[in-house]
């Protein structure tokens, strides 16, 4: 240390962390490190790990790296604990990304387009063009200090692999796991074909759209104890779905106040009735109910179409743990098939399909 330094702890350069990556990958590779973690362990204490494969067209981004780490984690465990470890890098080459980017790059768009272009062009294309940035994803998991076998990898497109899910599905249906049901999925008119939630939450595949919320009035089927005719008041943003209502849901534990208005007796939230002063102008408060007083209890529907399905046994208070006070009345049109609260109420309640 010099005379004159003021600091007790000797110079230092700044370490160049770049430059130590580098090394270390260097090192490795010349080494063949990953492969020796193999190699030298014994084949018949295997653990299997295949990486949840990236869309192959797609650039990897900050979300990739995080769970790269953490794929990363589990086979480093236990290569640790002297097991052997294939890890076998993979590439998702189907669903909607690979088909809109293929779009855009031929300048087509639709089924139309496509089956005009040439059902079988367009999967060559998409073959081709879905492992664009295979290079770049290689260069990316490597910096990344994984250890990962990209010369065995696996593609979804691959004849063995696709053959391989059929033969696990195979083996599910031998042993009775296999079940038909309905599920609520958002839909392409333009692919007309049904979409993963992940696809919806791609860049650019929604378009904003905005329906007016209505309030709908339903005649509530008289029973003893009445005091009039009584009208129950149901709220819904989709009033396209209207006609294939089959059931209005309230809140069990949610007060409801019944205004009386002209000899009719309108239902509602008890927390919301302020916001229907307006419609309900010149109305007395005639009585407050709980919700689950009205569960059970049957309606005239709105459109004639299913009124004579007996089979459906629909047109019912339901109650849903869904249902609040923060906005519209207190009570929710069901449609089951629009939507996913719907679809589980109604299968709960046991109503039939439109």
């Amino acid at each position: 240390m010099a005379e004159n330094d003021t600091t007790p702890y000797p110079a230092v350069d700044k370490p160049d962390f770049p430059a130590i990556e580098q090394r270390i990958l260097s090192r490795w590779d010349a080494d063949g490190t990953f492969q020796q973690s193999i190699d030298n362990r014994p084949a018949d204490d295997e653990y299997v790990f295949y990486d949840g494969p990236p869309f192959a067209n797609g650039l990897p981004h900050h979300g990739h790296l995080l769970t790269g780490y953490v794929k990363d984690v589990v086979p480093r465990y236990h290569t640790m604990k002297g097991r052997r470890v294939d890890r076998r890098f993979g590439w998702d080459c189907h669903g909607l990304p690979a088909e809109m980017e293929s779009e855009k790059q031929l300048g087509v768009s639709g089924r139309v387009a496509i089956t005009e272009y040439g059902i079988e062009k367009f999967n060559d294309f998409c073959r081709e063009s879905v492992l664009e940035y295979t290079d770049v994803w290689q260069d990316t998991v490597t910096r990344q200090a994984r250890w990962v076998d990209f010369e065995n990898d696996y593609k979804t497109m691959d004849i063995d692999y696709m053959e391989s899910v059929m033969w696990a599905f195979k083996q599910l249906w031998d042993k009775g796991l296999i079940y038909q049901d309905h599920k609520v999925m958002p839909y392409s008119w333009g692919a007309e074909t049904p979409l993963s939630n992940f696809e919806i939450r791609l860049d650019d595949a929604t378009r904003p759209r905005q329906d007016p919320a209505i309030t709908v009035a339903f005649d509530l089927t008289p029973t003893d104890g009445d005091p009039g005719p009584m009208r129950i008041l149901a709220w819904t943003t989709t009033p396209w779905t209207l006609p294939s209502n089959l059931a209005l849901a309230v809140g069990p534990d949610i007060d409801y106040a019944v205004m009386e208005l002209d000899g009719t007796f309108y239902v509602l939230g008890e927390a919301v009735a302020g916001g229907y002063e307006k419609q309900l102008e010149g109305a007395t408060h005639h009585a407050t109910i709980a919700g689950a007083d009205l569960v059970g209890r049957t309606y005239t529907p709105l459109f004639p179409f299913f009124a004579e399905r007996d089979d459906l046994d629909a047109f019912r208070v339901l109650p849903g743990d869904f249902v609040d006070t923060s906005e519209g009345t207190g009570i929710v049109h069901i449609a089951p098939g629009f939507g996913e609260d719907d679809q589980r109420l109604g299968q709960e309640a046991g109503l039939g399909m439109v």
